[in-house]
């Protein structure tokens, strides 16, 4: 009982510990986002005089109307296009076993080690090619393409560990292939589905890399690389620069905080089966 409790505590203060250290720099920007523009705020020290209106400022200055169109649109032609892909491959990888299944999985699970940085120059020249260069294309192509090996992954693990008699009871009722893909399997699929979605519309929406060597108009951009433009107009103005950051990073904690239920049981689901 006495080591029960004792390990109760320490895993409480080390849940605390972890919290201070991830929300400490979330605090440290929101207080110097509170600080009147052009001062350089220390630390986590409070202002006198909260101004507010620095996040107005910051939403104007840098034009975040037109970035957060741009941004939700990249998300909007990235996130579909990469489920639907991710979902098919894997309930024919995990599901249907197809003859070279493995090898191909192999290659997707090789995917998982390519960096980003490693291949950046190869779809520069290749969006080039295209035309694409400085278009919202030239960003989300890219990322579909770079977001399969981990989709893949991810909605295999689900469908290789799906009940085969579920598939054996749709069969003899005679459900063809697509109807017990459609019908049967994903609507099971839908936590995975909830939570692979959540994942790559936060990767989409924080997606920097692509973004500033890709496109040169910020308004093209993602959010997180349209504050490469900012951070060089308001870099020395440090009460602007949290603003426009804790702006950017909003949408994404405001989509984790609707949808955590979903994800929680999606990894509670994959927890159970493996």
């Amino acid at each position: 009982m006495i080591v029960a409790r004792r390990n109760a505590v320490a895993g409480w203060l080390l849940l605390l510990v972890l919290m201070a250290v991830t929300l400490l720099p979330f605090a440290s920007m929101f207080t110097s986002a509170l600080f009147p523009s052009g001062t350089y705020p220390l630390g986590l020290s409070w202002p006198s005089h909260p101004h507010w209106g620095n996040f107005v400022a910051a939403f104007q200055d840098a034009n975040m109307g037109q970035m957060l169109v741009s941004s939700t649109s990249i998300v909007a032609g990235v996130v579909p296009i990469s489920l639907v892909m991710a979902t098919l491959a894997g309930f024919a990888l995990g599901h249907l076993k197809v003859r070279g299944g493995q090898v191909a999985f192999l290659l997707f699970v090789l995917g998982l080690t390519l960096p980003l940085e490693g291949v950046i120059v190869p779809i520069y020249y290749e969006m080039r090619d295209f035309g694409l260069l400085g278009s919202r294309w030239a960003i989300i192509l890219p990322l579909i393409g770079l977001f399969m090996p981990f989709g893949v992954y991810w909605m295999r693990a689900h469908f290789v560990n799906a009940p085969a008699q579920l598939s054996e009871a749709a069969r003899v009722d005679g459900a063809t292939t697509w109807q017990l893909f459609w019908r049967v399997h994903v609507p099971l699929a839908r936590p995975a589905l909830t939570s692979l979605g959540i994942l790559l519309s936060v990767w989409t929406w924080n997606q920097f890399l692509l973004a500033i060597v890709l496109v040169d108009d910020p308004t093209n951009r993602t959010m997180a690389g349209s504050l490469g433009a900012f951070q060089g107009q308001w870099g020395t103005n440090i009460p602007l620069l949290s603003a426009g950051s804790l702006l950017i990073l909003a949408p994404t904690l405001l989509l984790f905080v609707l949808f955590q239920r979903h994800f929680v049981v999606a990894l509670l689901q994959g927890s159970l089966k493996g």
